[in-house]
């Protein structure tokens, strides 16, 4: 029972690779300080590629190793001992497992990084391509889930752009405090052998090495910046799903998905569920999950290694590989819409959308805009009490609530007409968005 609760191999065997490489690099480091004759490095170095192959070629042979070696430290040294024998052995001179996990998962979660960045970039490409479709169709814009003002679905489009723009960012400003190699800081204290860690981290493709080794034995910072923003990059996701989610609704009808990223009901036959928005937007909890647990895990911890910190990779493995999935499903989800032009501007006609448009024309004739804005409220109410729209009322009915009405009113009513005033950059101003999606997509 305790072996099982102890033993890591089921879950940091996904360190494998990570292992053998800071392996690699530290054979060649303490043959530098005189541990290794050239020749011993050479025979180890040959027989850690040799399992690196091996790896790469049967990715489930370590498997047969759950129960037999505790963690995937010692499944290598005891495949490296079978290898060259005796001189396997020698390998973990001046190093500690506290030292060489530490490295391995900030070499991991490194290059998961640069993964997680290849695939928001394609997400991203795919929310810039929808806004070109998409440049000239007017939707209603909303606050509080009630209509407020037109706007053009590539500017909604957009604005999931900027929020994944800003998650590759956070992405790749978090992988400079992830590029920082602990090796040799040992098990807490330092090596005691003369290792060149600067040539060290080089070799390893760190930016530098670490300041203190208490603290390099025992943060985990790293982790839990990378999973925050994972989660963050989670909740964008989960809004946009919620809002496609809704878009897709009959009470909306703006858009129809593909049925590639659909599914019928077992029961009703009329159903098309939006099931891989829904997914979007449920796997959001499990990443936020992940990042509370780190947090949990960290926040009573004394210096420096504790066995707690055993518990850091399965959020962080788990985490990635959900968002690597979320992430690849997006542009399928994108690139199949099909956005429902006409539904979408019928619904930004609607719900007097166009009020604010009217409180600024009559800015424009002199009104204090306070005095437009409580005489558009009651022009409101009274197209309700019609049954029509602003456009709808008559200009004589217009003038008895304000006076600065003139005959000129319905042009600046006009869906066109509001958004040609919105050309401010950052706008869903025609001129504006088109400048936008160029500026993204020169970006990307």
């Amino acid at each position: 029972m305790f072996r099982q609760l102890n033993d890591s191999l089921p879950f940091d065997y996904r360190l494998l690779k990570q292992d053998l490489e800071g392996s690699i690099a530290w054979a060649r480091a303490i043959g530098g300080a005189g541990v290794l004759t050239n020749e011993e490095v050479a025979r180890l170095v040959d027989a850690m590629d040799g399992l690196l192959k091996e790896a790469a070629e049967k990715h489930d042979l370590i498997a047969g190793s759950f129960g037999r070696d505790e963690d995937v430290h010692s499944y290598v040294e005891r495949r490296l001992i079978e290898l060259v024998g005796p001189l396997g052995k020698k390998l973990h001179t001046g190093r500690s497992r506290n030292d060489q996990v530490a490295t391995d998962v900030r070499l991991w979660t490194r290059s998961a990084i640069d993964e997680r960045v290849v695939e928001l970039r394609e997400a991203r490409r795919s929310l810039i391509d929808l806004a070109e479709r998409e440049r000239s169709t007017v939707m209603p814009g909303y606050t509080h889930l009630q209509r407020a003002q037109p706007i053009l679905f590539a500017h909604w489009a957009l604005a999931y752009q900027e929020m994944l723009e800003r998650d590759a960012a956070r992405l790749a400003d978090c992988r400079r405090r992830v590029n920082v190699m602990p090796l040799g800081s040992a098990a807490l204290a330092g090596t005691t052998y003369a290792i060149d860690r600067g040539a060290l981290a080089k070799d390893l493709g760190f930016e530098s090495a670490s300041r203190n080794s208490l603290d390099a034995t025992a943060d985990r910072d790293f982790i839990a910046e990378t999973l925050f923003c994972l989660a963050q990059t989670s909740v964008h996701l989960s809004r946009m799903a919620e809002d496609l989610i809704l878009f897709m609704t009959q009470e909306y009808g703006f858009v129809e998905m593909a049925d590639s990223v659909t599914s019928g009901s077992s029961l009703m036959p009329q159903k098309k569920n939006p099931d891989a928005c829904e997914l979007l937007r449920g796997k959001s909890g499990r990443m936020v999950g992940s990042l509370v647990s780190i947090l949990t895990t960290m926040k009573g911890l004394p210096l420096a290694y504790n066995k707690d910190l055993q518990e850091d990779k399965e959020p962080l493995f788990e985490a990635m590989e959900q968002l690597s999935m979320c992430l690849r499903v997006v542009p399928r989800v994108l690139d199949g819409l099909k956005v429902r032009r006409e539904v979408c501007r019928e619904a930004a006609l609607g719900g007097y959308s166009n009020a604010t448009e009217l409180a600024d024309y009559l800015v424009g004739k002199g009104v204090a805009f306070r005095d437009a804005h409580d005489q558009v409220g009651r022009l409101v109410r009274l197209a309700i009490e019609k049954g029509c729209r602003l456009e709808g009322l008559k200009v004589e009915d217009m003038r008895a609530i304000s006076p600065a009405v003139a005959e000129d009113v319905y042009s600046a009513l006009s869906l066109e007409a509001g958004l040609a005033r919105r050309e401010v950059e950052g706008g869903t101003g025609p001129r504006a968005v088109a400048a936008a999606i160029r500026a993204a997509r020169e970006r990307l």
